[in-house]
C-alpha cells in the first residue's frame, strides 16, 4: 500500500481531472470510483491516527503503567501484552 501522502496526492489529481470535465464519462466513472476508495481509506487511516493520538495524549488513570494501545494491534508492544488484564485473569483461573 502506498503511503498516506502519495494516496492523498492521487486523490487530488483525480479530483482535478473530474473538475475539468474534459474526460469521457467512462473514464470519469472509473476515476470517481478510484477516488471514493482512496477517500474512504484515507478517512479510516486519519480516524485511526486521531484515536492513537488521543490515547497517547490522555493521561492514564494509572500513572504506573504505559498507555494501552490495544485498539492498534500492529503497534502493540510485546511486553505490554504480557501484562494485560486478560492474561492475568487467565493465569489466575489456571491456578
Amino acid at each position: 500500500m502506498k503511503n498516506f501522502e502519495s494516496r492523498l496526492a492521487r486523490l487530488e489529481e483525480i479530483a482535478e481531472k473530474l473538475r475539468n470535465g474534459e474526460i469521457p464519462i467512462d473514464e470519469a466513472t472509473v476515476l470517481f470510483e478510484e477516488g471514493m476508495e482512496l477517500s474512504r481509506s484515507l478517512d479510516r487511516e486519519l480516524q485511526q491516527m486521531e484515536q492513537r493520538i488521543e490515547i497517547l495524549t490522555t493521561p492514564p488513570e494509572n500513572t504506573e503503567s504505559p498507555p494501552e494501545l490495544e485498539l492498534f494491534p500492529d503497534t502493540a508492544v510485546p511486553d505490554a501484552a504480557a501484562g494485560s488484564p486478560a492474561t492475568e485473569e487467565t493465569s489466575r483461573d489456571g491456578e
